[in-house]
């Protein structure tokens, strides 16, 4: 019997496939600034025999678009990390303090969306319950693009507020706290064994704004992984079997971010390196009154306008995360 040909295994072939898509995405990117660097050392020979101020000027400008492309290639460096080229599913969890930390998840909602815009990502929410005056109680995204595990696995932690409470009636400062989890989505292919046994599902109906939002039938899915006591929903799509596909999707992907972590952290006991970033503690604090600052508390990076970060702007801290991090995250 003749064996089957590269492309009629498509698994494999599809593997093959994305791997070369990736290593292409470093070679590229290194040809063109090795092209570029090499034009701009000729252009500063000529320079040094004759000056020319236009052309000068147009080598300084030129040189910038090198050095930025450096810097870019060099932040790629720090995305090395088995996961790193993943896409990304991020949770957002209100912290005690009702509407207030309610309102703050939503802001660091729209925070993240900004962000996953600005990069070109895909950002699908997959399951939210809203608060009862404002805001959302928790969120679950999926980030959609190269690398979006990558970057936002800097993300990870307890993140705080203060501010003038717009709930306040007397105007008051308040504090509040959200927590962000973020793990890589999963392929079909990585093996995580799940014990159907082990799993409660539920169903309810889908949470919305009201009127024609409410969903009709009970078509979300909750499903527990009762050994870990890991939660997964989702209220995606009207149909139950697709919104339970993808909560198992959502478990399998935490299940193996679990079992990353408990590597990670044997590792670190190992090797007895710095403090552990975990999931309970505070990463960032956002400061809106008496002043304006995000303080990144693990790479001690500060930054005074708070509104351009709130909109988006999150790439100074990533960077900050992944230069002083990144290299430990792929040892």
């Amino acid at each position: 019997m003749t064996e089957p040909s590269f492309w009629d295994r498509p698994d494999e072939a599809r593997e093959v496939m994305e791997e070369s898509n990736r290593l292409k995405g470093w070679v590229e990117p290194w040809n063109r600034l090795h092209t570029k660097a090499t034009e701009l050392e000729e252009l500063a020979e000529l320079l040094a025999d004759e000056a020319d101020a236009d052309l000068e000027s147009e080598w300084r400008r030129e040189f910038q678009a090198l050095s930025r492309g450096l810097e870019e290639l060099e932040l790629r460096t720090m995305l090395q990390g088995e996961n790193d080229h993943r896409n990304a599913l991020l949770t957002i969890h209100a912290g005690a303090g009702g509407t207030e930390s309610q309102d703050w998840a939503e802001m660091l909602l729209r925070m993240y969306n900004r962000w996953a815009e600005r990069h070109g990502l895909t950002v699908e929410i997959l399951d939210i319950q809203y608060g009862e005056e404002a805001g959302v109680k928790g969120v679950t995204l999926q980030v959609t693009g190269e690398a979006a595990y990558g970057f936002l696995k800097a993300e990870k932690g307890v993140h705080r507020l203060v501010r003038i409470s717009p709930f306040d009636s007397q105007a008051r400062r308040h504090t509040s706290f959200a927590s962000v989890f973020v793990y890589p989505e999963v392929d079909d292919d990585i093996d995580i064994e799940i014990d159907e046994g082990d799993l409660r599902v539920d169903t309810f109906r889908a949470s919305g704004a009201g009127g024609q939002h409410v969903n009709k039938t009970d078509s979300a899915i909750r499903i527990t992984h009762e050994p870990t006591g890991i939660v997964v929903s989702c209220q995606q799509e009207r149909s139950q079997h697709k919104n339970r596909a993808t909560a198992m999707k959502m478990l399998k992907a935490a299940l193996f971010e679990r079992a990353e972590e408990e590597r990670e952290k044997e590792r670190q006991a190992v090797e007895a390196t710095k403090t552990e970033i975990g999931w309970g503690n505070q990463i960032r604090s956002y400061v809106f009154q008496p002043y304006t600052m995000v303080n990144d508390h693990r790479t001690e990076l500060k930054l005074g306008d708070v509104d351009a970060v709130m909109d988006g702007d999150l790439d100074p801290f990533i960077e900050a995360y992944l230069k002083k991090f990144g290299a430990q995250a792929t040892a």
